[in-house]
């Protein structure tokens, strides 16, 4: 059976992986296949789509119509794969020694590879208790698609207890992890003849000022380790540039300059204090010298995501639970991001655990092994119990 199991799922997987779906394009054709074998295990299916209408959530439901359920959670989204840094085509899944190649095997189609697999064994069980498949959009940029969703559960007035986010964990229990906090400052200067740089505005200069101020303030957050950060790795609020783009060639003035950076506090307040210090920094140091030259100089900060950390809680039904049906003995927490604050945002008791490295995904040649795939259907399985229980 568990063999014929991991069969139906890496036959799922292989339909995931061939959908292309980077951030930057649509997820439609995955959530049309997901829908159509969720309603088929006679699901109930809500789809809510992006503003664009190009990207979709999934929202499905087996089970009683009451509170309580349990919400197993995944993204579609996958980052981008050049395709010559990869051995084989990354969306076509390829099968070698015991790991399945492919982009977004272990970040995150595998989990919910598993999840569609089993969800087909659930529809056959008398559920006492909901169980939900929560299916996101563009949770490598910001985290847009869970934000949206866990704004109609909120407004819906359904009440979830527990969610377990399928990022890839090895399997372990994460019970804890940063905030991610993402932005772009656009500096907008004015342009010039590259020999009199007094009578223009450069705005890469002004960019590098700002980012200098970052350093700054990454360094001053690493006196910050606090019992509450120890376990973290680093053990602080982190700030780094992602992305600089700006100007036009070496002998003009750069008019326009965009930076994109990120920071993972450990807590809100550091969070906040950046933000401040950033702010202040803005207004009172750098716009009065650009204004100076240039009075239409301007400097605006988009917020791309600001997705609150998953907080230990000293209670954790979710923890509990998953725990129980991993084995597992101990606890972690991690330094990367996860949809899970958002579900925790809404009272739910929440944990991150799935199949798959961290240390794969985003790589070339990212990967996730069967026998992680087995551990993951094993804890599904478990599942069962929990679900045909009275409440």
């Amino acid at each position: 059976m568990r063999s014929t199991k991991l069969e139906a799922v890496r036959g799922i997987l292989e339909r995931l992986i061939s959908y292309p779906t980077v951030s930057i394009d649509s997820n439609l054709d995955l959530i049309s296949y997901a829908a159509d074998r969720l309603e088929r295990a006679g699901a109930r299916l809500t789809v809510s789509n992006d503003p664009s209408g190009t990207k979709a959530n999934l929202f499905a439901t087996l089970g009683p119509d009451r509170d309580g359920g349990i919400v197993l959670s995944g993204h579609t989204d996958v980052v981008p794969a050049l395709t010559e840094e990869w051995r084989t085509d990354p969306f076509e899944l390829v099968a070698r020694d015991g790991n399945l190649f492919g982009r977004g095997t272990c970040d995150m189609k595998g989990f919910i590879a598993c999840v569609l697999a089993k969800m087909e064994d659930y529809s056959r069980l008398d559920l006492q208790r909901p169980v939900h498949v929560a299916l996101t959009y563009d949770e490598e940029v910001g985290c847009l698609g869970a934000r949206q969703l866990v704004g109609e559960l909120e407004t819906s007035g359904k009440k979830p207890a527990i969610a377990i986010i399928g990022e890839p964990t090895d399997m372990k229990v994460i019970e804890g992890h940063k905030g991610c906090y993402e932005y772009t400052t656009c500096f907008h200067g004015t342009d010039g003849h590259g020999s009199e740089p007094d009578k223009g505005v450069n705005a890469i200069h002004f960019a590098a000022a700002y980012i200098a101020r970052m350093l700054e303030l990454a360094a001053r957050m690493k006196e910050r380790v606090g019992p509450d950060s120890a376990h973290f790795s680093p053990p602080w609020t982190t700030l780094q540039t992602g992305r600089i783009e700006g100007g036009s060639a070496r002998n003009v003035i750069a008019r326009h300059c965009a930076v994109e950076w990120e920071m993972r506090p450990v807590r809100s307040s550091d969070a906040a204090e950046i933000k401040t210090a950033l702010e202040d920094y803005t207004r009172n140091v750098l716009l009065p010298q650009m204004k100076t030259v240039y009075p239409e100089a301007d400097i605006v900060t988009e917020v791309i995501g600001e997705v609150a950390g998953l907080a230990v809680m000293p209670e954790n039904e979710a923890r509990e639970l998953v725990m129980s049906l991993t084995g597992a003995n101990l606890t972690d927490v991690v330094s990367f991001g996860t949809e899970a604050g958002l579900f925790q945002s809404l009272g739910m008791s929440v944990v991150v655990c799935g199949p798959g490295s961290i240390a794969q995904a985003h790589q070339p040649d990212e990967f996730v092994s069967e026998d992680q795939l087995a551990r993951c259907l094993s804890m599904l399985d478990g599942l069962e119990r929990t679900l045909v229980q009275s409440a």
